[in-house]
């Protein structure tokens, strides 16, 4: 690798103590003799792993035992595995011995997770949006803006319903993924393609940070990215998100040693080409690499200067941006209106709220907004906000780097945790390889008049504000029509499942804005299916009033199970974005 470890090159007759803060860049790279003790730390580290492959094991045993007994064979045996690596992990004498038992943690994970592929490998919404895609480039058609409703005919595929009163039944991702399940779809013809694609790139990002990390971190990266089962069951789901993510690591691992010296260099050449393939995968690394820029940029100018940090930085963005354009020229040149929408699809198409942010303020505890729209401008100004911040106080944000954009759907109507969580192995793989000494000499802009503490926090304070007023506006807004119901029709599939067919709402716009609403039921976090109006207005009028007769989607909607069911009644509307929400009269059931 061309990556320079020093710093101070090129520095002034004022950074004359840089060769001393530059000293823990050097000492890492120093491995530590193989026959002496590993640290306390280490061993802790890998008994936390080899816990952390109990989670989801039992699960999969049982499943096994019912479809597939050679897999609960295998598992049991990986039972035995667990027991025996953390009585390595506590009885071993030397590092080399602890991190030979940190392979064994690596292999078992790795074939738990192929056993839980195994047993369920059918995918959800996106893995089968995914397969689709891929049947549909080796036939020459096109995957962008071309609705494919039959895929969602099953409850495992879950709908993406929207403000407007729709669903989005169309390929909304970069194609990168499509691609690669392409060659896999030939042969296989079904979703597994997709979902082969994505528990692949798991594994493979997986083995790669394993091999990138310091050897104490090594069991780390295990147990976030395989032992806790939340990252493989997303990869048998089938999400571009974890091509995405398998793709960035290389990117993230030392990042701020991109472009050392000047030189971007065969491995800088290959983290920008990651990074662009990345963003073709999946739109949540669009997020990461302005941060990633920034924080290249000012580790450079702290090392070369202006000039050389600009030029190193443009064209480490110019490859990963030629790699880019590489994956989807075929599809801009096919249909450039489509593609241009399809990809931008999950910004735009207003689906319905979801997520357990800051958006659930108006969804769950109050009874609307009619101002939904300011979730949205605060989840773009807070990214705005903290990538002003990264540029300002790089040498203390820096090394959250990989944190910080995810931070900004926490205000977005749609803010469910797998934003969160996808891409934290990037959290981890920046916790170990880029320390807050790492980015000591970074350059970030010169202050004068704001050198204190107490002001600095007041200046990313003030960066902050703007978001979390707009959330305050969304919050507060009352909700723009008033739902009174006056019949909620009851009826009996059976003596233990009641259902309601039909709803009779009078509802009233208190506003100035005509308002198209469109109604749905929900019992917990999710929405059902959109209720038919049988009579009332399409669109109501500012300050009209109107009676809305309300068919269950299918004709029935089960009610939940307890003695005092809940069931809400939400009215929604796309332009512009509102919620309404009233508890459903139901009757008390009997009994215990």
């Amino acid at each position: 690798m061309n990556d320079d470890p020093r710093t101070g090159a090129g520095a002034t007759a004022t950074a004359e103590p840089l060769p001393v803060r530059a000293a823990p860049h050097t000492v890492p790279l120093e491995a530590p003799p193989p026959d002496v003790a590993p640290p306390q730390w280490h061993r802790g580290m890998t008994l936390l792993a080899t816990i952390s492959l109990f989670i989801g094991t039992r699960a999969a045993w049982t499943s096994a035992t019912l479809s597939s007994p050679a897999v609960a064979a295998v598992i049991s045996l990986c039972y035995a595995g667990i027991f025996v690596t953390a009585v390595l992990t506590l009885g071993v004498r030397t590092r080399r011995a602890l991190t030979r038992v940190d392979a064994g943690v690596l292999v078992l994970a790795v074939t738990l997770v192929l056993c839980g592929y195994w047993l369920n490998h059918a995918g959800t919404d996106e893995g089968v949006l995914t397969a689709q895609a891929a049947s549909e480039m080796l036939h020459g058609h096109p995957i962008y803006g071309q609705p494919w409703p039959w895929l969602f005919d099953t409850p495992r595929v879950g709908i993406t319903k929207t403000m407007s009163g729709g669903a989005d039944y169309t390929y909304g991702y970069p194609p990168l993924t499509a691609l690669l399940a392409a060659p896999v779809h030939a042969v296989l013809h079904s979703t597994a393609a997709a979902t082969l694609v994505t528990t692949g790139a798991l594994l493979t990002g997986t083995v790669v940070l394993w091999l990138l990390l310091p050897a104490p971190w090594r069991s780390a990266a295990t147990a976030v990215c395989l032992g806790f089962g939340f990252l493989p069951s997303y990869a048998r789901d089938g999400y571009p998100a974890i091509t995405a993510l398998a793709l960035l690591v290389p990117v993230v691992v030392r990042w701020h040693r991109t472009g050392a010296g000047g030189r971007l260099g065969r491995h800088g050449a290959l983290r920008a080409v990651c990074l662009g393939l990345a963003c073709a995968a999946q739109q949540l690394a669009w997020f990461l690499t302005p941060f990633l820029l920034i924080g290249v940029y000012a580790a450079r100018r702290g090392e070369i200067g202006h000039r050389r940090a600009l030029v190193t930085t443009a064209r480490y963005a110019g490859t990963a941006f030629l790699a880019w354009l590489l994956v989807n020229t075929y599809f801009i040149a096919q249909a450039p209106g489509a593609w241009l929408t399809g990809s931008l699809l999950p910004l735009t198409q207003k689906a319905i709220l979801h997520g357990q942010g800051a958006m659930g303020i108006s969804y769950y505890f109050t009874a609307g907004s009619s101002r939904l729209d300011y979730y949205s401008y605060a989840s773009i100004l807070l990214l705005v906000g903290l990538l002003a911040a990264t540029v300002l106080f790089v040498r203390r944000l820096g090394p959250a780097l990989t944190v910080l954009p995810w931070c900004a759907f926490y205000f977005a109507t749609r803010s469910q945790d797998g934003y969160f969580l996808m891409m934290t192995p990037l959290w981890l793989a920046a916790a170990a390889t880029v320390p807050s000494s790492a980015l000591a000499t970074a350059w970030q802009p010169s202050l004068p008049r704001i050198s204190g503490r107490r002001a600095r926090a007041a200046l990313a304070s003030g960066l902050l504000a703007p978001a979390l007023l707009c959330t305050g506006v969304a919050a507060a807004s009352p909700p723009p029509l008033h739902l009174t119901i006056d019949r909620t029709a009851i009826a009996h599939r059976s003596p233990s499942r009641p259902g309601i067919t039909s709803l009779v709402v009078q509802v009233a716009n208190t506003t100035g804005t005509a308002i198209a609403p469109h109604f749905a039921t929900r019992t917990g976090q999710g929405a059902s299916g959109w209720w038919s109006a049988r009579s009332g207005p399409a669109v109501l009028h500012p300050h009209a009033r109107a009676r809305y007769v309300l068919r269950a989607p299918g004709g029935f909607h089960s009610l939940p199970g307890g003695r005092h069911p809940r069931v809400y009644l939400i009215a929604v509307s796309g332009t512009p974005m509102t919620i309404t929400t009233t508890p459903v009269p139901l009757p008390v059931r009997g009994g215990a």
